[in-house]
């Protein structure tokens, strides 16, 4: 019996270790999809090991999907002279690739899909207005530089979309307003954390890993560790961290920044001229049960971001145990409380280091639990359980032959 098909696209290589909250979204839509759904991804190669355009049948998160490559990209955290959006456009603007659902994490490719039947879904990870501000960021994407030409895309491509699935609140309601007509089509969705990666020691296993590290990184056993994990991007604003730290002025605070992107020769040579060096390592690219650990055993972790959607790392972060310090973008500010984390309501360093020693000196004040329970709504499992459910449900309702051997009340929530 056919099975109805899901073809997710994005720009990325599910077997690399690559940056970013997207891939990690898309990972769960893999590893917790059931077993009524064919499940499918379009994403780019590394190598030229694997012909391009071609599908194959492969393994991901303990599931069965077919993955196709359409472009080769060794490293996609770091700009290209032609950007990688472009590239993955075009190459998908000479196939058709339409199936019974596809998502979408970007609006650019959309563009080669304006005909293809089936029931698209845009998903938006970011406060778009601010994202394309071109005031302020534009450093940040290219977009940045030429937003009239970015709204005039969306003007084209936005009404092929069934779902425009926000994160976002700010972007929820600048689609609403914007587009007036798809209203009943924008929604929002939780951005979700896996907790069977994500979880947290108890305080005397927390502490033992902290000294365990501190030791191998021949650091002071009091050392208390701050981490930052994503892109080293504009939009991240790093040097802003940087500069946190330098205001911090705390010798047994250690920052930890886990990540790559076009920023790592200016982060590198912004530690050497604040005299940071022996404050701060960065990790580079790092691997999501890494991050794990790591987001189990540090003090803090810590977002100096110009503009947010909804991070992962942060759900991540407090599925851990981990309380958060946050500028005052995107959704983080809604799901803190003020026992799971610090809200800056100024993105200046010494704003950021006031929250950050908050948070170093009164560790009782933030407790595992509470960090806990502002995640637990973001579970991967039930977030991502929804969305197959519902688009199964809409499957049956224009395929009722398949009821019989599909049925609703047999529905797996997941296949493990």
């Amino acid at each position: 019996m056919h099975k109805p098909v899901l073809t997710i696209f994005y720009q990325f290589n599910p077997w690399q270790t690559s940056i970013g909250g997207i891939q990690t979204v898309i990972r769960s839509f893999v590893k917790y999809s059931p077993s009524e759904f064919e499940v499918r991804l379009v994403g780019t190669g590394d190598d030229n090991s694997q012909p391009l355009g071609i599908w194959r049948e492969a393994e991901l998160a303990g599931k069965a999907i077919r993955f196709m490559p359409l472009c080769n990209v060794p490293n996609d955290s770091t700009r290209k002279f032609v950007p990688t959006s472009v590239r993955y456009t075009t190459a998908l603007l000479r196939r058709n690739l339409a199936s019974d659902f596809m998502h979408f994490h970007r609006l650019e490719p959309t563009l080669a899909t304006l005909n293809w039947p089936g029931e698209k879904t845009l998903f938006v990870h970011n406060d778009i207005q601010k994202q394309i501000d071109s005031t302020a960021n534009k450093n940040a994407i290219l977009w940045g530089r030429i937003p009239a030409a970015y709204l005039a895309l969306e003007r084209r491509l936005v009404g092929q979309f069934a779902q425009i699935l926000s994160c976002n609140t700010d972007s929820l309601q600048y689609y609403r307003q914007r587009y007036p007509k798809l209203g009943d089509r924008v929604s929002y969705i939780k951005n979700t954390v896996d907790t069977d990666i994500f979880y947290p020691l108890t305080l005397e296993q927390r502490e033992q890993g902290r000294r365990i590290l501190a030791q191998q990184m021949g650091l002071a056993e009091d050392t208390r560790f701050v981490l930052f994990a994503g892109r080293l991007h504009a939009q991240k604003d790093p040097v802003l961290l940087l500069e946190s730290m330098a205001a911090l002025n705390k010798p047994n605070a250690h920052l930890l920044i886990a990540g790559d992107g076009d920023l790592k020769d200016a982060i590198h040579s912004k530690i050497g001229a604040l005299g940071l060096s022996k404050q701060v390592t960065m990790l580079g690219p790092v691997a999501q049960a890494e991050l794990a650990q790591l987001l189990r055993i540090c003090s803090v972790f810590v977002l100096t971001s110009a503009y947010e959607g909804l991070p992962v790392v942060v759900l991540e972060a407090l599925a851990c145990g981990t309380p958060v310090v946050t500028t005052r973008c995107g959704e983080t500010p809604n799901l803190l409380c003020a026992h799971s984390g610090v809200v800056c309501q100024e993105r200046t360093p010494t704003t950021i280091a006031h929250a950050l020693l908050q948070v170093l000196l009164n560790s009782g004040d933030y407790p595992i639990e509470t960090c806990i329970q502002s995640a637990e709504p973001y579970s991967a499992r039930t977030v991502v359980g929804s969305v197959y459910r519902d688009m199964l449900s809409r499957w049956q309702q224009q395929n009722p032959l398949s009821n019989s051997q599909s049925s609703l009340k047999n529905f797996t929530e997941v296949a493990s």
